[in-house]
């Protein structure tokens, strides 16, 4: 099988989350709250006391608007594909 497949796992939210601090140096304070929360998150499945981690996200994306930037495009949209 090709290492590259076509359609790759989805990578945990907490990787994605780290990604997203290491790269977005002054997180909105609306936003906070919501990458706090994906930082403890492995999969879509999951849950964040008594929020789904698609809520997480969803919440997270809609408080993201002024990270921008190529890494943010990418990460937006992966997150994106996984509320899908």
């Amino acid at each position: 099988m090709d290492s590259k497949s076509p359609n790759p796992p989805p990578r945990d939210l907490y990787i994605i989350a780290e990604e997203i601090a290491a790269d977005w140096k002054n997180v909105y304070i609306g936003a906070k709250p919501y990458l706090d929360a994906m930082s403890g998150l492995r999969s879509m499945n999951d849950m964040f006391l008594a929020d789904t981690a698609r809520s997480v996200v969803a919440y997270f994306l809609a408080n993201a608007q002024t990270w921008k930037g190529e890494t943010a495009r990418r990460v937006k949209a992966e997150l994106k594909g996984m509320l899908r």
